[in-house]
């Protein structure tokens, strides 16, 4: 074995997730070493097209958000999610959802959402290249490319990992405080610490195919979209529009009696998914199929291993939540490695990372996979009269076109699952008894109740709450009589960093309904209440985690 490597954090990944989570880390002071087996340059698959509020929202703070939404397609090309027989047949219904021009301005089932930072449909094959370029400029990330983590022992204090160079075939050691496995759903570092998905193993086989089709977008009749659900008798499908121009990725959705990829002509499929002829010209230019499941990880972490993103949980993309929700993993694990790393947590703050996440990622693969189970009903059910003309068919295609937006746009526009979910079983959360607001996929109500997102909103001078924050914990006094000098002496004596920040807004005041609410760092709620709690010492041990058996009564 060669040379060996040091450094605080080693991450096994370099997809969204992996960079996200090295560039959180490195945000806040940590040295990170990512592995990736593909080469520098090497495109990424063409798989995720949607990147959440909550995602734009962790992007925002590291600095990203704007450039991101750079890219993708055309400025002023309509990001709608369209219903229609074919691609170039007859349209049955719309969500209307704003092109990036007109993303904060224009109206939709989704612009009004509380956030600075709405959703961005873009492809991955635009996205990751913008974080990995952000994230090898930070001076702590070093990203070795075409190299791959084979095995790892970990012991009390480190864990030491062996990596193989893949051009020379030479090996060399990484020894690491911690390390992270964001190495998709065949994760080396999952199998390594005995983790098991279980689960549904299949819910839907897709024939999924990436193809340049310069001349279908003039054959499309009316007003563009981002994605477009096809149902006719014959195939049922959605395309992708990717670059706003000639590149679509088109998928075939098979039927259970379907059992292999090939099962089906690739070719006919893919023109009667698009309704158009023999003529018609097409470049494959890659197969994209996939197997939709719902599995999740037994376990998210063994001591110093952790598990993000696919690694840990693997379900159908409805809702596009799966790149999303390993965002999520990410920084949640950031800010809990990095808190034990610089020293003001104790290491049994990283208990919070599965005791939160997990129950999060079981819930959001259950939704996503009854949202996929309906829509395999509604094209079973697609009825055959849906392309006459005529009295019956206009009937059949308005009738469709109500029942189809009424189902996908509780996914395309998922207020729940970015606003609405909260941790309810915390080690490092004050709860107070108030229970959680319930939540859809689509419904949410925001809320001050310890665990939920903190509520969203505006500042006086026109910033964002979360621009605001510190990066670190938070106290929000709505009082301004409020003492807060128990709280911030306790947290000095532990070494907590902890910043106050008044904001004066009566509606804010309104919508938090305390006068003093303890905001993590990752935008979660810790604690509330009107005045500081009698014995502040034992909060702040509680949120750094330090007295877990206090975690019911630090209120």
């Amino acid at each position: 074995m060669g040379r060996s490597v040091e450094t605080s954090v080693l991450i096994a990944g370099a997809g969204p997730v992996g960079l996200t989570l090295a560039m959180d880390l490195a945000w806040r002071g940590i040295d990170v070493v990512v592995v990736e087996c593909r080469e520098a340059g090497e495109p990424p698959r063409v798989r995720s097209n949607h990147v959440s509020a909550r995602s734009m929202e962790i992007f925002r703070r590291l600095g990203i958000a704007a450039k991101l939404r750079s890219v993708g397609l055309p400025d002023d090309y309509s990001n709608d999610v369209c219903f229609r027989t074919t691609a170039t047949g007859i349209e049955l219904a719309r969500i209307p959802i704003p092109s990036r021009a007109n993303r904060y301005t224009a109206a939709g089932p989704d612009s009004w959402w509380p956030t600075p930072e709405p959703p961005h449909r873009v492809n991955q094959i635009y996205l990751e290249p913008v974080l990995l370029a952000h994230a090898a400029a930070q001076p702590r990330v070093r990203i070795l490319h075409h190299c791959r983590l084979e095995e790892f022992v970990q012991t009390e204090g480190e864990v030491v990992a062996t990596v193989r160079n893949l051009a020379s075939g030479d090996t060399f050691s990484v020894s690491c405080q911690y390390l992270a496995g964001c190495d998709g759903g065949r994760s080396t570092v999952r199998k390594g610490i005995a983790v098991k998905l279980t689960g549904t193993a299949v819910i839907q086989r897709v024939q999924s195919t990436y193809i340049r089709a310069p001349e279908l977008l003039s054959l499309i009749p009316g007003e563009p979209a981002w994605l477009y659900q096809l149902r006719n008798p014959r195939r049922c499908g959605t395309v992708f529009a990717i670059d706003g121009r000639e590149k679509w990725l088109v998928h075939n959705y098979l039927s259970d009696e379907e059992t292999g990829f090939d099962s089906v002509d690739r070719d006919w499929s893919i023109r009667t998914i698009l309704g158009v002829g023999q003529d018609f010209r097409y470049e494959l230019i890659s197969k994209e199929d996939w197997i939709g499941r719902r599995l999740v990880a037994d376990r998210f972490r063994d001591r110093r291993v952790f598990i993000c993103g696919d690694a840990a949980h693997l379900w159908i993309p409805y809702a596009g939540y799966g790149m999303n929700a390993g965002i999520a993993d990410a920084a949640s694990l950031s800010w809990l490695i990095a808190a034990v790393s610089s020293g003001w947590a104790a290491p049994a703050i990283l208990d919070a990372y599965e005791a939160e996440r997990r129950p999060i990622t079981e819930q959001v693969s259950r939704f996503a996979m009854d949202m996929a189970l309906k829509s395999m009903d509604q094209r079973r059910e697609t009825p055959i009269e849906i392309e006459w003309s005529g009295p019956v068919g206009d009937a059949t295609r308005v009738r469709t076109g109500k029942e189809a937006y009424r189902l996908n746009v509780q996914q395309y526009c998922c207020g729940g699952l970015n606003f609405g979910y909260f941790y309810d079983g915390s080690p490092i959360i004050a709860y107070d008894g108030e229970p959680h607001p319930a939540y859809t996929m689509y419904d949410f109500a925001q809320s001050s109740v310890p665990g939920c997102r903190a509520p969203h909103v505006w500042l006086g001078d026109g910033r964002a709450l979360y621009d605001a924050l510190g990066p670190d914990y938070t106290l929000i006094r709505f009082d301004p009589t409020a003492s807060t000098e128990g709280l911030v002496h306790a947290a000095a004596r532990r070494g907590v960093p902890l910043a106050v920040l008044d904001i004066a807004a009566a509606d804010a005041r309104a919508i938090y309904a305390r006068n003093l609410v303890l905001v993590r760092p990752d935008q979660h709620v810790a604690w509330r209440g009107n005045d500081e709690p009698a014995e502040p010492n034992d909060l702040i041990d509680l949120v750094r985690g330090a007295d877990q058996s206090r975690a019911r009564k630090a209120a």
